[in-house]
């Protein structure tokens, strides 16, 4: 049977050996505009894995176009580096190209040394909170030159592509917008003025790269934002760019301030094919569809059912570079899924950090964190089966030690299992699987309901230890808190207690709003009962939602700090606090519990104290350290390394780094 995802696909004269796109994601590991090292290490990862074809970037055309994290096009002496990147990716078997952009408004004063951000209209950007300095006719004409000045370098330095950003809410999709585009001239007004910048900035590189070098542009399937262009325009907008001379359209979603989740786990997967579809439908010219396609499976059906003709997967080769080879090999059930936590592939571009990953400690670490052999295997013992005892396992294991996993349960996943409970985040239960099936692979002995005590210690006398025991929940030293329809929310999460109508949720930080909406969304419509209600015109529209977001229970959020979800990640959080308006939760900031009593929580909210009905309350007050081995395992003089929970409470992100490091630093 003929395999869609790997079948040939021709983009102007450039084969490209199968479907999956890696599309250009910020890195942020440039120094000062040049790719070193880290750059082109982490490339030839995805490379080797088997994408057939990668986006680098995106690249600046200027110097008010990104900032010094970004790779640099825009002079010459980034040509060199740039030639490295590209030599690297061809030969390790991809093809490669570029996405250019200038950021337009959403570029900030600080990254650019204090220079005025610019734009089509002064109007301020939400992101930045700066007003942009609206271009006049000259400066536009500038610009286009730089764009065409650095694709002529893209082709220079050897890359098979380039790549024009034309969405996202950067320049060429805020002249495109009437939300940004409040100009009078011939580059605003009427859609054929707005769309005028992007289609001259295409024709020009056009004109100067030849003929036959391809040319795509990412762009936006639809905005999402109020106001903004409309799905139809955009549609018309790819025909033209077509017909400028585009040979590949990629189709991405809504601009960064856009209130529509994009590449967070509760996005479901492939959700936004049907933009590709719409574009492809409309042109003849090959369509690329993107976000949230982390499964060759899916990716082989979108491209079966017509939606598109290439995959972009992206944060999916973040999580697992291998995952094109496995999936042509015949070993997709040893695929690493991305679990669009965001946390260490997003969120640290806000930390002006390099990308990392959550579900792959090795993730912009390629060198430094390669797996090489060890000269002096050890028996290993790693106790715990959580998220840092599986990494630490793998890693150590992989490194030619013997390793024996022991964990005190039933099954391997720690509190993995717990973070995919909640609505939304199943994805956190497949790195759970995923971390399992990587354990198998790696040879380690995996000893379940294991209790490892002085006596373990004195007849087994592993050579190392990894102590990953993990944590458990704090409860809350006030009156009433040892009643009977009092419990943890990590006992609800796992549907371990039945809970009443009226629930309180004293916790506001992740995993409270988390359980919060887990319970929540209780007795609300799913997603295939809400198809077909909808399909069958059963209810209206409106109360469809209501059905949707209004569940059974009444639940209230009760915490001490002013804010709800601190300890989110960036991305995350504001989706998150969005949903707990949804459905319906309400919230008790800067608010203090000062007693529980069988039918009430008294609390002291603003100097005023408080009583609020509950029939069930659920404790979510944090997580402190499981850790009772260490003074022991310390006395027997065996080497040890603590990580996860179990040395310190923090994300699971850190208990899967931490797993990893600790492995590396035992032997």
């Amino acid at each position: 049977m003929i395999d869609p995802l790997f079948q040939p696909i021709t983009i102007n004269r450039m084969e490209v050996k199968n479907r999956i796109f890696m599309p250009a994601m910020h890195m942020n590991m440039a120094g000062n505009y040049a790719v070193g090292d880290r750059l082109v290490d982490f490339y030839s990862e995805r490379a080797r894995g088997g994408a057939g074809m990668i986006t680098v970037g995106y690249a600046t055309i200027d110097e008010l176009s990104g900032n010094p994290g970004n790779i640099g096009a825009h002079k010459d002496i980034y040509i060199p580096g740039l030639t490295r990147l590209a030599t690297a990716i061809r030969d390790n078997g991809a093809r490669s190209s570029v996405q250019l952009n200038h950021a337009g408004r959403y570029n900030h004063s600080m990254l650019t040394g204090g220079k005025q951000p610019v734009a089509p209209s002064a109007i301020p950007s939400r992101l930045t909170r700066e007003t942009p300095h609206e271009l006049e006719i000259p400066e536009i004409a500038e610009i286009i030159t730089r764009f065409v000045r650095a694709a002529e370098r893209v082709k220079e330095a050897g890359f098979d592509a380039v790549e024009i950003l034309s969405g996202t809410g950067y320049l060429i999709s805020e002249f495109l917008s009437p939300l940004t585009n409040k100009r009078e001239d011939r580059y605003g007004g009427a859609f054929e003025g707005r769309i005028r910048f992007g289609l001259e900035v295409i024709a020009a590189v056009r004109a100067a790269v030849g003929a036959e070098f391809p040319l795509l542009v990412r762009m936006n399937g639809n905005e999402f934002m109020k106001g903004g262009s409309s799905r139809q325009d955009l549609q018309e907008y790819a025909v033209r760019l077509a017909e400028t001379g585009v040979d590949a359209l990629c189709i991405n979603v809504g601009w960064h301030e856009a209130q529509v989740p994009q590449i967070v786990t509760e996005v479901p997967r492939g959700v936004f094919g049907y933009l590709a579809r719409g574009i492809k439908e409309r042109v003849t010219i090959p369509v690329i569809a993107s976000h949230r396609i982390n499964d060759p499976d899916l990716a082989r059906e979108m491209i079966a059912d017509g939606l598109c003709d290439m995959v972009a997967v992206g944060r999916a080769l973040i999580a697992d570079p291998f995952f094109p080879e496995k999936a042509r090999s015949g070993h997709e059930a040893d695929i690493v899924h991305c679990v669009a936590c965001a946390q260490g592939c997003f969120d640290n571009l806000f930390k002006m950090m390099a990308v990392e990953c959550f579900c792959n400690p090795r993730a912009g670490y390629e060198r430094s964190r390669a797996g090489s052999k060890t000269d002096h295997p050890l028996n290993i013992a790693v106790i715990g089966g959580g998220a840092a005892g599986m990494s630490a396992a793998i890693s150590a294991a992989e490194r030619g030690h013997r390793v024996t996993l022991h964990e005190a349960g039933d099954h391997l996943g720690g509190q993995l299992l717990l973070a995919g409970a909640p609505p939304g985040r199943e994805e956190f239960l497949e790195l759970a699987a995923d971390l399992e099936r990587q354990v198998e692979l790696s040879g380690t002995t995996v000893v379940l309901g294991s209790s490892v005590n002085e006596q373990f210690l004195k007849e087994t006398r592993p050579d190392a230890i990894i102590i990953a025991t993990g944590g458990l929940p704090i409860t809350l030293p006030v009156p009433g808190a040892d009643l009977p329809h009092v419990v943890q929310a990590w006992d609800v999460l796992t549907d371990a207690v039945v809970t009443g109508r009226r629930v309180l949720v004293i916790g506001g930080g992740a995993v409270g709003v988390e359980t919060a909406l887990f319970l929540a969304e209780k007795g609300t419509l799913s997603g295939e009962a809400l198809k077909f209600l909808l399909v069958h015109g059963a209810e209206s529209v409106d109360d469809l939602y209501g059905l949707a977001t209004r569940g059974s229970k009444d639940v209230t959020v009760i915490e001490m700090l002013g804010e709800l979800g601190k300890n989110f990640g960036k991305s995350t959080r504001w989706g998150m606090i969005q949903d707990v308006e949804r459905y319906g939760v309400k919230t008790r900031t800067a608010a203090r519990v000062i007693e529980i009593t069988a039918g009430y929580v008294t609390i002291e909210c603003e100097g005023s104290i408080e009583e609020i009905a509950a029939d069930t309350v659920v404790l979510a007050v944090g997580t402190r350290s499981h850790n009772p081995l260490q003074e022991l395992v310390a006395a027997s003089g065996i080497p040890f390394r603590v990580a996860g929970d179990a040395l310190q409470p923090a994300m699971v992100f850190d208990a899967v780094h931490q797993g990893f490091i600790a492995s590396r630093e035992i032997g």
